[in-house]
């Protein structure tokens, strides 16, 4: 597998992230230091689950793979649905992107990498470099949608948090179908 193959699967691994990332965009207020710190968690997130998978490699690739997709669409649809449901829709950065939160995103958004991890184990490939790639492509593309949400938000005003839950269940629920093959 070359250099080309593995950018390719770190833009695909990177566009749950993506969608995450513009839903957070929508919730912040304009400080680069927010929109890093929500690059950097999905970007790290995205390269350790990829190094984690390909640790796993043979003992449990059944197990990754029959339930990765349950796990994200239930971390994103109550995530989505709790940023619906939030009364104060004038939430400060700090609230938005608190560790907990963070932490549940990045999870969820980068469980495939952990079955593309344990794939990567299957082929022998470098998973040092690959890591590398994936979390840095992740980075940009995240922090692309962060700043995608940001310029949104400043147009949608107070309808931007709802429209960052339905982002995240619909992102979540994408995510189950792919899995399951009716999409």
């Amino acid at each position: 597998m070359g250099t080309l193959d593995i950018i390719l699967i770190a833009v695909g691994l990177a566009m749950d992230a993506f969608a995450v990332a513009i839903a957070k965009g929508l919730c912040i207020k304009k400080r680069s230091k927010s929109i890093i710190i929500i690059a950097l968690y999905f970007g790290i997130f995205q390269a350790l689950m990829l190094t984690i998978g390909y640790f796993l490699g043979f003992s449990f690739e059944e197990v990754v793979t029959k339930i990765d997709h349950y796990i994200a669409f239930v971390l994103l649809t109550i995530i989505g649905i709790s940023m619906i449901l939030e009364k104060d829709f004038r939430e400060s950065v700090d609230e938005s992107i608190d560790i907990k939160t963070m932490l549940l995103l990045s999870v969820a958004t980068s469980i495939d990498a952990l079955a593309i991890g344990v794939t990567f184990a299957f082929l022998n490939v470098n998973i040092i470099s690959s890591a590398i790639i994936v979390g840095i492509i992740t980075f940009v593309i995240s922090t692309t949608g962060v700043l995608i949400g940001i310029i949104f938000k400043n147009k949608l005003k107070l309808k931007a948090q709802l429209l960052g839950g339905i982002v995240l269940i619909l992102t979540g629920l994408k995510i189950l179908l792919e899995h399951l093959n009716v999409i």
